[in-house]
């Protein structure tokens, strides 16, 4: 493979609003589709002032998110923390998660699922 196929221009990505979550566009930055990735995938998300990813779980995958810009409360097991810029959170697999956007800016986030997100039939599951 030439370095050429390994890289990503997020602007050249088609944009997709996933299941379970309001007011959300996402890319799919690496995956099988971008670069052939089986074991991993990278996601641009922004969600829009009021939106969220509601609460659901993934039965096997982990869930990392970065957070970008924008602020945002996401919640586990009955708890809930604000998060920054530059802040990040693990979902292990199985455990229900939400995250909400707070004020009035949108929030830009990556996340990391391994195994992809995109190899499983029903990912979301609430």
């Amino acid at each position: 493979m030439k370095l050429s196929d390994c890289i990503v221009r997020v602007n050249q990505l088609k944009p997709y609003s996933p299941d379970a979550h309001a007011g959300t566009v996402n890319m799919r930055i690496i995956g099988q589709e971008t670069v052939g990735a089986r074991n991993v995938e990278l996601v641009l998300g922004i969600i829009d002032p009021g939106g969220q990813a509601e609460p659901h779980f993934h039965t096997d995958i982990e869930q990392v998110i970065y957070l970008l810009e924008g602020r945002v409360e996401v919640g586990i097991r009955g708890e809930k923390e604000k998060m920054e810029p530059g802040d990040a959170v693990y979902f292990p697999p199985g455990e229900k998660h939400q995250v909400d956007v707070l004020g009035d800016q949108p929030a830009r986030l990556l996340v990391i699922y391994a195994p992809p997100l995109q190899s499983k039939e029903n990912p979301f599951e609430r």
